[in-house]
């Protein structure tokens, strides 16, 4: 099969430290080119992949100081990749809604993921006008709050095998923070849980620009305190290290996380998860088995003692089970196949959204 992977400018194909989404995308294009398909990546030029890169940009956007505003650049990217669709069978976006207006006369031909938070107001009446455009959620509680005639699937994210060496018995004493300081990710809240127990804490997270006042009245004045140690951005190399070592990661969110990517590296590191019950939580852990799921931070201080004793080899097998790029390429080439299956071109609008295959027609996929 030809597959056309977009992937977002801000960050590099992978990143080379903090960057969800184009890690992903990394990780489904590299699995792709492994099963024997005919993989074009478009990114930034930075990008480093076995497929065939298009650079549509010369370097990540965050990093270029002279763009000022993403979006033309963008734009010039879906034009690029306009030119060239005839040459794919599948167009895979990860880009959000910006593909939809210039490839709806090939809807069936294209993939679109959604990456980030799907409860915004602004959103359902767009996704409703686009209704034949293929949606994947990453997790069935992202797409609750938009049609569901507009999902095609949903396909759990994933990470190689051999990415983060587990470890069995952690030496480091402390329990970890990984992701961005920010609100709603609760850095705040985890230094809490943390010390109403005297446990160590080690802090690795981003700072972005829009979260540096929080950081500084909120967080900064924080880390003076026993016991806490705020590490910063770290890469993949570091964090099989940062996670493993660690006792627990928790995740103490206060926001309807899409999925919530450092909950399955720890568990690839064999390293059980603290987190509050929203948005993705209940999909991604097996409570009692890869963490303890709590409805705040009163349950959270008494919850922590029993997640320090599971199984951290049950940890790393339900991860093997659950959440491989192996398994998720499979589930996204399921699912390729499946819309490239004709359909009667006489189709009634109270048929339309029918046509598109549901979660449960298509073999594989995680629900």
């Amino acid at each position: 099969m030809k597959i056309a992977q977009i992937a977002p400018l801000i960050e590099s194909v992978p990143p080379r430290l903090y960057g969800g989404t184009e890690r992903i995308v990394s990780y489904l294009t590299e699995e792709l080119v492994e099963m024997g398909h005919e993989v074009t990546l478009f990114a930034s030029g930075d990008s480093l992949t076995s497929a065939n890169l298009v650079p549509c940009v010369p370097m990540a956007l965050r990093l270029d100081k002279q763009v000022h505003d993403t979006i033309p650049y963008y734009m010039l990217m879906l034009d690029r990749v306009r030119q060239q669709a005839h040459n794919f069978d599948i167009l895979h976006f990860h880009v959000d809604f910006f593909p939809f207006p210039l490839f709806r006369s090939i809807a069936r031909r294209t993939v679109t993921t959604l990456h980030g938070r799907q409860d915004l107001p602004d959103l359902p009446p767009f996704y409703s006008a686009f209704d034949d455009m293929p949606l994947v959620s990453i997790s069935e509680a992202q797409r609750s709050p938009l049609p569901k005639d507009s999902f095609a699937a949903t396909i759990y994210h994933g990470l190689p095998l051999q990415l983060h060496r587990p470890t069995f018995d952690p030496r480091g004493g402390y329990v970890a923070f990984l992701g961005r300081i920010s609100p709603e990710k609760g850095p705040e809240r985890a230094i809490q849980i943390a010390q109403t127990l005297g446990i160590p804490i080690k802090i690795a997270a981003k700072i972005d620009k829009i979260d540096e006042d929080y950081f500084r009245e909120c967080i900064f004045p924080l880390l003076n305190g026993p016991g806490i140690e705020f590490i910063g951005e770290i890469n993949e190399r570091q964090k099989t290290q940062f996670l493993g070592e660690a006792l627990a990661l928790l995740f103490p969110i206060d926001w309807p996380e899409p999925f919530g990517l450092a909950m399955i590296e720890a568990m690839a590191c064999a390293t059980p998860v603290l987190a509050f019950q929203r948005g993705s939580v209940p999909e991604i852990i097996d409570d009692g088995v890869t963490g303890v799921i709590v409805d705040g931070m009163e349950q959270a201080a008494t919850a922590l003692p029993r997640v320090l004793g599971l199984d951290r080899r049950a940890v790393r097998r339900r991860f093997e089970e659950r959440f491989s790029s192996a398994l998720m390429a499979k589930n996204y080439v399921n699912l390729y196949r499946s819309l490239l299956i004709p359909v009667s071109p006489v189709v009634s609008s109270g048929e339309r959204d029918s046509a598109l295959p549901k979660l449960h027609d298509i073999p594989g996929i995680a629900h």
